[in-house]
């Protein structure tokens, strides 16, 4: 098992999150965000007190905020989702395909994060499926899903959405399983074209609807000219959609997954020293041969880089599409996996799979005594303190 992070980011928040609130005015969700993080594991957030039934083992620990964001609270929420995949791959290669944003289209999107992550969602999975189903490519109808990062390793702001699709599909009158190529899924040139041009006119069109709003160094887009002006290079310009090598099969997928789901702007792990007013963590710079490198900014600037990464109220993040839509996920899955003459297994893991998994997890059996290792463990919900008000 991992050792636990010295420093946390929790720690930055509650030394330099009251000044930072004070000093710039936040949205309510980054305030609850904040707040999330900064209660995360103590006693304002209520505890919970086990006890063996068979020696004097007792332990009191405190609740976890569940927040999307907090790194402290991601990992069983992974594991979780990542047992559900495993129960819904298919005995076929994996391909991992990367659509990002330019820098001029992120610079909109900053301000604009609903309507661009909308679009950014949109414009690529209509990519995806009406490439796959020219007769002329594929001929299929995929299955996928993605999971949209706005991140990089220096915690800038970089939108891009990482897709997990299997290599092949359902033919056009689903009675047979199409595979695709195996050394690439669809060619990138393509995919990057056509990407391009179903974007920028999703974003022609929110702005014409007047759902696209300019503050800072994009103020004078708000003038129609201005603004096509500055699309039309970008119009000429390739945008970056890579593909990566395909996945040896369905469990590496897996392995895979861990690294991109339910991941946040930045781990605990990588943050490194909280000294005078700066924090300090690890970054790797792909532009440098993915170097590892240390990287220095103010607490205010790195408050600032973390927040610039809050997923809008409610938005959904990780998205599913073609035969792994959920309204027929079930279903569709059942049929490929006749289709490709495969064991059909239930499709949701029973609550036994899921202990095991949480054992293999975190190294035990939640339900057994971690002393003894014989009893079972009873639980007392202790709800948060009441707070008098005595002011």
């Amino acid at each position: 098992m991992s050792t636990a992070p010295t420093l946390e980011l929790a720690d930055i928040f509650r030394q330099y999150g009251p000044a930072y609130r004070q000093a710039h005015s936040l949205p309510l969700h980054q305030h609850r965000l904040m707040h999330a993080i900064e209660t995360c594991r103590t006693p304002e957030l209520g505890s919970v007190v086990e006890w063996c039934d068979h020696c004097s083992y007792a332990h009191t620990y405190y609740r976890s905020c569940r927040n999307r964001h907090c790194p402290k609270c991601q990992g069983l929420a992974r594991a979780r989702w990542l047992e559900q995949r495993k129960a819904e791959l298919l005995p076929t290669d994996y391909f991992h395909v990367v659509f990002t944003l330019p820098e001029a289209i992120a610079a909109i999107a900053f301000y604009n994060k609903q309507s661009v992550y909308e679009m950014l969602f949109r414009a690529t999975a209509e990519t995806l499926l009406t490439l796959a189903a020219d007769p002329e490519r594929l001929g299929v109808t995929l299955g996928f899903f993605c999971v949209l990062h706005s991140w990089g390793q220096n915690l800038h702001f970089h939108p891009h959405l990482h897709c997990v699709i299997p290599g092949g599909g359902l033919s056009a009158d689903r009675q047979s399983w199409i595979a695709g190529r195996r050394r690439f899924f669809l060619p990138v040139r393509v995919l990057s074209s056509l990407f391009r041009r179903l974007f920028v006119e999703m974003l022609e069109k929110a702005y014409a609807a007047g759902k696209l709003e300019f503050f800072g160094d994009l103020q004078s887009l708000r003038d129609a000219s201005a603004f096509h002006r500055y699309l039309a290079p970008l119009r000429k310009r390739k945008w970056v959609v890579y593909a990566k090598p395909p996945f040896g099969g369905p469990q590496p997928v897996i392995e895979y997954l861990g690294r991109y789901t339910h991941r946040v702007a930045i781990s605990n792990h990588r943050l490194l020293a909280l000294e005078d007013g700066h924090v300090s963590f690890a970054w790797k710079d792909y532009r440098d041969g993915g170097k590892s490198k240390e990287m220095t900014v103010s607490a205010e600037e790195f408050i600032r880089r973390f927040l610039q990464h809050a997923l809008p109220p409610g938005f959904q993040r990780i998205r599913y599409y073609g035969f792994l839509a959920n309204c027929h996920r079930a279903r569709q899955i059942e049929l490929c996996r006749r289709l490709l003459a495969t064991a059909c297994s239930v499709l949701l893991p029973s609550l036994s799979a899921c202990h095991q998994f949480h054992r293999a997890l975190i190294g035990q059996d939640r339900r057994l005594c971690p002393q003894c290792g014989i009893g079972i463990l009873a639980r007392l919900q202790l709800p948060p303190p009441t707070l008098w008000d005595t002011s």
